[in-house]
């Protein structure tokens, strides 16, 4: 070793063993054990004041920016402590959330692609919008906030590739492959105004054999001064979870617009019984400038190997697109 580096060496160690130096910084070593505690245990932030677990959860992916803010600080500052603690939300974080960043698997033979699109009821150009969506060239097609004129339009543009469909109320599902035992799902939450048809189920009967397939757009939520109003998606979620309990077939896909996260405890009657997409992170709303994946693929006896966005369309929503495997 040379002089000059023993000497830059020993400067080294000298401020370490600096008590000092190991007091600098403890704001920001405690915000760092902060934002680890909520990424770890933000099932115990009470939901009961303004909905502020559920409001925690639809962002929790982005407790990641905070880490980097206070890594940059931590260098500024030159504490060790900052930089020791921020080690905790670190590691938390690519626990949860480091598994979606992975490479997707590669695509089988007898994958199914589906995709998911709230379309908007405001959507000036369905056709392009229906056009779009096809050339993703999946089995099956979910949307959300159909509505006449644009539903016939739909209907029109799709119906080469995908002679099979059917549609309830406002949610309507296009397949490839034929089509039996079609009928509503009762997701309305007492109260919501008469003529609330947002859920369908069908079975789909695929080369690889039959999957019930279940179509949903649960209600809307709202982030107002008193906080997360989502009473009526909760109930909603209740009762989407209750029909997959009693669905029959072994093998079932949910496509919808779930108005929440994979994270978010008021969509747990449906991840508790289904599982969720292993690779993809794929934020979906608003479409101009994604914070959020709230269009879902869930499946059971069956593995949602990845997930992604499609190209934007008329909506304000993005178009996922899943993969999904045969368990």
């Amino acid at each position: 070793m040379s002089e000059r580096a023993g000497r830059v060496g020993e400067r080294v160690r000298t401020r370490l063993g600096d008590r000092a130096v190991w007091t600098r910084g403890r704001v920001l070593a405690g915000a760092a054990v902060c934002t680890a505690l909520l990424l770890v245990f933000h099932g115990v932030v009470p939901n009961g004041v303004g909905g502020l677990g559920s409001l925690l959860e639809s962002f929790l992916p982005w407790l990641g920016v905070p880490v980097v803010v206070l890594l940059v600080l931590a260098l500024v500052r030159r504490s060790p402590l900052a930089l020791v603690a921020l080690l905790l939300p670190a590691a938390a974080w690519t626990y949860l959330f480091g598994p979606l960043l992975l490479p997707a698997p590669e695509p089988g033979d007898d994958d199914l692609v589906v995709v998911q699109h709230n379309v908007s009821d405001e959507n000036t150009d369905p056709e392009g919008t229906a056009r779009a969506l096809a050339r993703a060239e999946p089995d099956l097609i979910a949307l959300e906030e159909l509505v006449s004129p644009a539903l016939e339009v739909y209907a029109e543009t799709l119906a080469p590739d995908y002679p099979y469909r059917t549609v309830r109320g406002s949610v309507g599902l296009w397949s490839k492959h034929p089509l039996s035992g079609t009928g509503p799902l009762d997701i309305a939450p007492q109260g919501i105004g008469e003529g609330w048809e947002r859920g369908l189920r069908a079975v789909a009967h695929t080369p690889r054999g039959e999957l019930a397939v279940h179509v949903a757009h649960l209600p809307s939520v709202r982030v107002r001064a008193s906080g997360l109003a989502s009473s009526w998606r909760d109930e909603s979620a209740g009762l989407l979870g209750d029909a997959l309990a009693a669905e029959e077939q072994s093998r079932v896909v949910l496509l919808g617009d779930l108005n929440g996260t994979v994270d978010d405890r008021a969509l747990d009657p449906l991840t508790s019984r289904l599982n969720v997409a292993e690779r993809g992170v794929a934020l979906s709303f608003p479409a101009a400038f994604p914070v959020a994946r709230i269009d879902q693929v869930m499946a059971r006896g069956a593995t949602v190997a990845s997930v992604r966005t499609l190209s934007a369309t008329g909506s304000d929503h993005l178009p996922v697109a899943a993969r999904v495997t045969w368990d």
